[in-house]
Parts: structure tokens; sequence; C-alpha cells
């Protein structure tokens, strides 16, 4: 909004620029306003523009010429625009001067030039000038000209605004009136100008702010926030069917800014301050109307109340943001320990002795508007002092006119103060008002010392103190906590529960010692032997819940209680969980294993779904803070989609969801049982990051099948690369210059993931897509390659797209198999050979997939460490065509070479080699094996030297009786040789 004006205050280029900046245009200015002192239809205009010139010339002046500000100050110029103000000249004029002072003050730099425009009290008086807040514009500019202006304050500055021989502070008594404007951001501008005041450490300042406007303030405040509580909980009992789920996330959204403003009011550690503050949230807030509402959910009586899930969601948000000691520690107290006589009358009465006003732990409407409290404190502090000789009182019957109708207006906005709490008194009795502000901040650690003392025998003290058993008072907080995590029809209240013990557990400002009493340990407690036994079954009782087929435990609620019970009964020196609930928690793992075989299929779309809901585990696990923050768990639990809650904040619907859940409740009870009993993983993920081939690794790629391709990318770019094969990834290679046979790995992708289609119109190309693996189930996946594969001819096209899609099919169906081991099923390892993956008994350990976890873990990064990749067999193509010639024509050259000790059954006219010895490994590359149109026999060609590789190429019809073999053998001996 200030767009306008900043193009001319950056200032201009050349002669005539520089000209207007300079002692002698302010002058001319000057000139200008002593004969326009009267504001007329004909020279509004002139004069805006003459004080945008005006600001512009202090600005420059700030930082160039220290003349200008002892002209300004010597011409009194700032009267002018006050005696502008004054004539109430419209909002042209006003939102121009407001938006030019906010632009001055903004961007002077020195602290002279910034005490010569707050001298004489002017600025104050623009302060309480009455402006016309109907308007939005004037307000806008209106509250950000204070906002700019708290940004200046210091020790130094604060003294132009607080005058303490008057006892008046414009800006903060002016901003906070409103703190409850029906537009969001001036309130948080209000915030903002408490808070930079509250900053500034001038002790006079803060006792007047503590004894004329903190009660008034911080009464009106607390009654504001409940009546937005009271607002969101109407809106939750009305809105079952997720129809206004808008207006609940800003009421959410609205309570969790008050929360975390009042906890940046209480670290900036002013400890008066934060003692009435903590007084008025205790007594008049968090017990009255947050904790009352745990157990007294009967709506006819005169107390108000809130219903239990929304009093249970507000209190977690309170103690996950505020870790102010007293205020978490006296709410927590009530919680744990204390029963309903905290509101009783005779607590109430013996509290009243020790304070020298009544106090009353209730939600009441104040009954004297903000405005009208700080009326009655400036008109009594004008009684009793006098006015300093030098002050300028200017407009002082504005401000009595001005009080009066504020009054009036925000009497019809029913938000006003607390007349028997307000504290008022003249600045002689300042230390008999701190007293009692001090003694009354006590008054909830009376009352639950009162509480504890009324209910607990000599044992229970002394057991409670101890911390070695739980005590047996009555306490219907707690009860209430333990019955809610019932689940046996949904988990409405569970959720809420346990986030409200997460947060406890994590607040850093709760003493252990009060979570001890119910064996609740701390996020870092000490070592411990026992543990809640109550709390630790409820938990086992939600998971298993959650295990069963019909379920309605929300993934979120089941997350939650892993989370705490791992917190329960872990300590320093590991797990301390007793056997009997070990065993139960067995029982629910194995329950879910039961539960997830139910929806075993040999499917794609499972493997898929298992893969991304553990990789979506991994990425984004629990956040306590962030799950409290939405608003749809306010409402009861939904099956449906449709409503756009958060999959694991909702019951799943459909066979496709009801997977999902199975298979994460699978996910989180083995990985708590595995903890549990100190076990490593060694089954998940499916997919190790480690055991994969990365780009720029070092290949060692001797008798590894390749084929030479050209890739053009989506971006028209070529390159010539060298396709190969695993068991789970392809690669594309180029030779490594420095060693004869080794490649370097330029991509790699899983095989999995990808995609290959053919070109109509190029028998020589294929398509392949390689997707990245999807983050959540419903992101778009995202394609790492995208590129056309072009081949020499169209038989090494077909080779090409024969390999990659059985070893697609090869490398699901091995992740099925594992998937199947974890879940109990019984495995039938395959015979059949696909894509020539069949492995003899004596090579399974030397060559199984890169990923799999008995294998032994990358070595060292070091290309020189020798690792031949793809080398699942030791033989080259060419030597198949030469099993299926010696099974015709019997010949010494045929014989396998002693190097290739395991060399490859070829299968050529459906006759297989039998050999004497274990049944060799077949290439994962190779081509052995029926196709249409015949078998695919590999012959082995010589490649140019410079290359370093050996490529393949294929070809042999089925039904050619007329080879060669004579020159082919002799080929192939030369090839060898060479």
């Amino acid at each position: 909004m200030f767009g306008r004006s900043r193009s001319w205050v950056g200032g201009g280029h050349g002669k005539a620029a520089r000209s207007i900046h300079s002692l002698d245009h302010l002058k001319y200015m000057y000139h200008v306003l002593t004969k326009n002192t009267t504001v007329t239809d004909h020279n509004r205009n002139l004069l805006v523009e003459t004080i945008r010139s005006i600001t512009e010339i202090l600005i420059w002046g700030d930082q160039n010429d220290s003349s200008v500000f002892d002209f300004f100050l010597e011409k009194n110029m700032f009267v002018f625009f006050l005696n502008i103000l004054r004539q109430k000249s419209g909002r042209y004029v006003c939102v121009q001067l407001l938006q030019t002072l906010n632009i001055l003050f903004e961007n002077i730099s020195h602290e002279t030039s910034l005490y010569y425009l707050l001298s004489n009290n002017y600025v104050n008086s623009i302060i309480v000038h009455k402006f016309d807040f109907s308007d939005e514009e004037i307000m806008a500019y209106y509250i950000s000209f204070l906002k700019t202006l708290s940004l200046k304050l210091n020790n130094h500055t604060v003294h132009f605004f607080y005058n303490e021989h008057t006892n008046d502070f414009a800006l903060y008594t002016e901003a906070i009136k409103f703190f409850n404007h029906p537009e969001s951001m001036v309130r948080i501008a209000v915030r903002t100008i408490t808070l930079n005041v509250y900053k500034v450490d001038n002790q006079p300042m803060l006792h007047y702010i503590r004894d004329k406007t903190a009660v008034p303030y911080f009464s009106n405040l607390v009654w504001f926030i409940g009546s937005h509580v009271i607002e969101l909980d109407n809106c939750v009992q009305t809105d079952e069917e997720h129809r206004n789920r808008g207006k609940l996330s800003d009421l959410v959204a609205e309570h969790l800014d008050h929360l975390h403003y009042l906890n940046d009011i209480l670290i900036i550690n002013c400890e008066f301050l934060n003692d009435v503050l903590t007084d008025h949230l205790l007594n008049r807030l968090f017990l009255p109307l947050y904790v009352y509402s745990l157990v007294n959910q009967d709506k006819g009586g005169e107390r108000p109340k809130i219903s239990l899930q929304v009093s249970l969601y507000l209190l977690s948000q309170v103690f996950l943001i505020i870790h102010y000691a007293p205020l978490v520690n006296s709410l927590a107290e009530v919680i744990l320990n204390g029963d309903l006589s905290v509101f009783s009358s005779k607590v109430e009465q013996d509290i009243q002795k020790n304070s020298a006003k009544s106090s009353i732990r209730c939600f009441i409407k104040p009954t004297e508007t903000l405005e009208r409290s700080l009326e009655i404190n400036k008109q009594k502090g004008k009684k009793r002092v006098q006015k300093r000789p030098n002050y300028k009182n200017v407009g002082e019957e504005d401000e009595e006119e001005r009080g009066s109708e504020d009054n009036q207006d925000d009497l019809d906005k029913t938000k006003g103060t607390e007349a028997s709490s307000k504290g008022i008194r003249t600045s002689s009795e300042n230390e008999e008002i701190e007293m009692v502000i001090m003694e009354r901040c006590k008054l909830s650690e009376l009352s639950i010392s009162t509480v504890t003392e009324q209910n607990t025998t000599d044992e229970e003290k002394s057991a409670a103190a101890s911390g070695s058993e739980i005590t047996n008072w009555n306490r219907p907080f707690l009860d209430m906590v333990y019955n809610a995590l019932d689940c046996a029809e949904d988990d409405y209240y569970a959720l809420f529960v346990l986030c409200l013990l997460y947060a406890m557990s994590h607040n850093k400002g709760i003493d252990p010692v009060k979570l001890e009493r119910i064996q609740l340990p701390a996020q870092h407690a000490e070592e411990r032997n026992s543990y809640n036994h109550v709390l630790a079954e409820g938990l086992i009782r939600i998971m298993n819940y959650a295990a069963q087929p019909d379920g309605k435990i929300r993934l979120a609620t089941l997350e939650l209680g892993c989370l705490l019970l791992k917190q329960l009964v872990f300590s320093k020196n590991g797990s301390i969980i007793k056997d009997v609930h070990l065993a139960c928690l067995e029982g629910a793992r194995e329950e879910s294993v039961h539960l997830l075989r139910r929806f075993y299929k040999g499917e794609e779309i499972f493997l898929d779904m298992f893969e991304d809901e553990y990789r979506s585990m991994t990425i984004k696990p629990m956040n306590v803070e962030y799950l409290m923050m939405d608003a749809s768990i306010l409402l009861p639990p939904t099956g449906t989609p449709l409503t756009g809650i958060d999959f694991v904040k909702r019951l799943p619907c459909g066979d496709v969801e009801r997977t999902r859940r199975a298979i994460r409740v699978f996910f989180m009870l083995r990985s708590l049982s595995l903890h549990l009993q100190d076990e490593p993983e060694t089954q998940l993920p499916l997919t190790r990051e480690e055991d994969l081939i990365k780009t720029d690794d070092v290949l060692d790629l001797n008798n590894s099948d390749l084929i030479a391709c050209t890739v053009i990318t989506k971006d028209g770019g070529q390159v010539q690369r060298f396709l190969a094969v695993d068991i789970y990834q392809m690669s594309l290679v180029e030779p490594d210059v420095a060693r004869l046979g080794w490649g370097v790995v330029k991509f790699a992708g899983l095989l999995q993931d990808m995609q290959v289609t053919g070109v109509e119109d190029d028998s020589r190309a294929l398509n392949i897509i390689i997707h990245k693996p999807a983050s959540s189930p419903h992101s778009k996946p995202f394609p790492i390659l995208q590129a056309t594969f072009i081949f020499s001819d169209h038989i090494r096209c077909i080779i090409a797209k024969q390999r990659l899609a059985k070893g697609r099919i090869q490398a699901r169906r091995m992740k099925m198999q594992r998937i199947a081991a974890l879940l109990d099923l019984p495995v039938q390892p395959s015979t059949e050979v696909v894509m020539g993956f069949g492995h003899s008994s004596a090579a399974t350990a030397q060559h199984l997939p890169f990923r799999f976890y008995d294998q032994s873990r990358r070595g060292s990064s070091d290309p020189t460490v020798q690792r031949s990749v793809f080398a699942s067999v030791d033989k080259v193509p060419g030597f198949a065509v030469a099993q299926c010639i010696n099974q015709h024509n019997p010949s010494p050259l045929s014989s396998p070479s002693p190097s290739s000790g395991s060399g490859s059954t070829g299968r050529c006219d459906s006759v297989t080699a039998s050999s004497t010895s274990t049944p060799a490994v077949q290439s994962p590359s190779g081509l052995a094996g029926k196709d249409v149109g015949g078998c695919l026999v590999c012959r082995r060609l010589t490649v140019t030297v410079d290359t370093g590789f050996r490529s393949s190429s294929s070809s042999c019809n089925r039904n050619s009786r007329n080879i060669n073999s004579g020159r082919f053998l002799r080929k192939l001996s030369k090839a060898r040789n060479s």
C-alpha cells in the first residue's frame, strides 16, 4: 500500500532531481505551508504534495544534511501537520498524512533526527487525534503508524511516549483499544505493538502498565479469548456433517494466534506482568472453562461449558505452545491431581483471606469496557498529579469527547473489563497495589495446596512424594483421561487424550515430579524401574482394536499411542516393559499380520502401495504440533475422502484404503515390537538406497551383456550409451577411459517403476519412462527419465524390450515373495527361468540381487574395488550358440573356456543342455528361452578396442538350417583370442 510513495522517496536523477533535495527547497515548502494554513478544495492536492515533498527532504537530510532537521525544528513545522488534521479536511488528506508520516519514521536512521521528530509531543497529539476509524484505509494507516513508532522504542525514546509526570502512555493505551477489532490484521498489529512495549526495560513504564493497564487489558483479553472458544465449540456442535469447516478452521487459527501471543508475553520474562497474566489465565479461562468442562457436561448449570473434545483439544494446544513454568505446573497439577473442590466456595473463601480483593474462579463477562477502565484510570491520575508546565495537552477537549463516544461504541460490542479486579489506584498507592497483585497471583498455587491438604491422608502424601504408587484419592480429571482411552466404539476422545498426555510429557516447563506422580515420564526422564500399568494397558488395548478387521481406530491415534508407549516403558537402560504386556503387544502384532494377509494379492498395486506407505511413514513421521493445528479432527471421525481430511486422520473408505490402513498398522506394530525387544530391522524397506547402483559408480562390466543405443532425451539431447539390466535396475553406462571393461554409470533406475512402449513409425526405437517413487499415494509420479532409445536394428530393439519387460516382472515377483515372507505366507520359489534368472544353489549367495540384505554391503566407493555388477554369468552369449551347435555337431572348439566354470545353459529348438554339475546360473540379461516366433540366440561381435565393451547382437532364426558352423566357430575363436 506504500508502493506509490516509495518511488519518490528513493529520489531521482539529474540536476533537477538533486535540487529538490536541499535545504532551500524545504524553505520553499515551508513558505507554501504558511500561505495555505486553511485546507480547501482548491489547495488540498497542493498540501498533500507539499507534505510528501517535506517528508522526502527530511529522509534525504537524515542521511546527507543535518541542517534540514535544524530548520524543521526551528520553524516547528509539525504544527502545520496538526492544524491540517484538526480541520477535518476529509479522508484524502488524513490518509496521505498518515502514509507520509509512516514512511518518514520508517526510514529515519539517525537517533538525533528521530529525537527532533519526537520532540514537543506533537507525535502523541497525532496519536490521540480523533480519526474516523470506520474508514478501513484510515484504520490501516493509523495502526501501521503506531506499529512503526513501537519499533523505534528503546530506553531513550520511550520517554517521548511515556509521560511519567502525568502517567500517560498514549502509544500503548490507544493501541490496546483495538485488541478486539473485527479486522485480523489490526489485531495482529496491536499484539506487535504491545510486545514491542513490553520488551523495553524501563521500570517506571512497566510499573505504569502493571498498575494502570495490565489488569483491565488482560481481563478483557481473557474474556475475548473465551468468547472465541465458546463460538468455536458452537461451531463444532452444529457441524457434525463437515459443512462449515472453513469457519471452524478460522476459529482454531485465531485461538492458536492468541496462545502464541500469550506465550510471547510470558517469554519476555517481565515477572510482575507474567504474574498478572498467569492469574487471569488460570482463574478466568483455563481452569473455569477448559478444565471444568472435562467432567461437567451438563449444559444446564450456571457456569459456561464447552464440549469434552474441544476442551481436550484446546488444553493440548496450551501445553504444546506455552512453556511458562508457573502456569503449566499449576494447570497440570489440577488435571493430574485435582478434583472439583478447586471450584468450591470453601476453597475460594480460604484463598480470599490472602488477597485484598475477592477472586471468583469462574469465566464471567466483565462489567466494564477496557476503554472505560482506561478513562477512569486517566481521570484519577489527573486529579492527584499536576501537569508538567511544558506539556502540550493539545486537543484535550477532543480526547474527553472521544472518550464518551468510544465508550458507548465499546458497550455495543460487549467487550470490556472486570470492575471487581481492575486494580485501579492512584499513583500514591503503587506499593499497596503491587502487594495485592502479587498475592492474588498466587491464587492457583494456594488453591491447589488447599485441595491437596483436604483430600490427602498422611500415607497418601508419603506415597505421592515417593512416587512408588498411584494414589487413590478422588481425581475426576485423571479418571476422565483413563476412561477416554476405551476405544471400543471409536477413538473420537482417545485421540485428544493421547495428544494431551504427549503435550504434557514434552512440555519443558512442567516439573517432572508432577508427571511422576502418575508415572508418566517426561521426555528426558531419569532412570526408573516402573511405569503406569493402567496407561500402558489402555495404549495396548488401542493397538488391539486397531489390528481388528472392523477396528475404528484412526492411524493418527495408533501412531500417537505407539509413541507414548515407547516413552512410557523405556528408560536409559532400555525397555522395562513386563512380559505380560509384551505378550499382549505381540498378540496385537500377530493380529496385524493376519489382517494384512487378507489384503495380500499378487497384483502390482499391492507392491506399490506397500512401498509407498512405508516411504510416506518414513518421510513424514507424526508431528503432534501440526496435528493439533488441524480443525478437522474436532469433528466426528468420518470415513469418506470427500471431506478432504488427510487419510491418517479419518477412517478408511473402500478396499484400497482398507489395504493402506492394514499396511500401516502392520508397519507401526512391527516397528514397536522390534523397538521394545531391541532388535534391528533387517527386512524393511524393500528398497535400500545404499544397496542400489548410483550415478557415477564405476562398475566391472566384463562378461556382461550390454546393448549399444542412442538416448534422445525430452529436451532434444543425444548421447551414446550402453544399456545394462540388473535384477532390480537398468543402467545407462559409458566406458571408463582408465580401464578396459569397466564402465561409469550415467543413469540408474528401478525396473519396477519403468514403462516401455514401442514407437509406431520406427521399429528400432523404444520410448522409456522411469518414474520417481511418489512421496505420497496422492502425489503425481514425477518422471526421472523420459527418453527415446534408438538401437542399431530392430532385432536389438526387440531384445532390449524383452529384457526390460521380463526384468520388470522378475523384480516385482521377487519383492512380492519377500513381502510374503514378512507375512509368514508360504513362498513358492519359481523354477521358471524368466529372462535367464535361474540361480543355482552353489551360486545363490554370490549372485543375490543388490538389495538382498544377507548380501554384504557395498564396499568402498573407490573405483579400484573390483565388483562384477552384472556378472550373473561368467560366459559370453556366444557360448549359448556354441552349446546349440555342440548338440548337433560336437566340436572341441565349442567347449567352455576354463575361466567360465559356471557357464549358462542355452536352449535352442526347445532342447535344454544338461550338465552333470549343479544347474548353472544364467545371465540376468541373457536371451536364452522361447519367444514369439522362435528362440533368440546371441553371438558375440568384436567391438573396436577403444570402447572397452563387447556388444551383443542377436539373431538366429529357429528354422534356419544353413548356418556355416565352421566359419562361425573360427570367428568365435578369433574373438576369444583377441
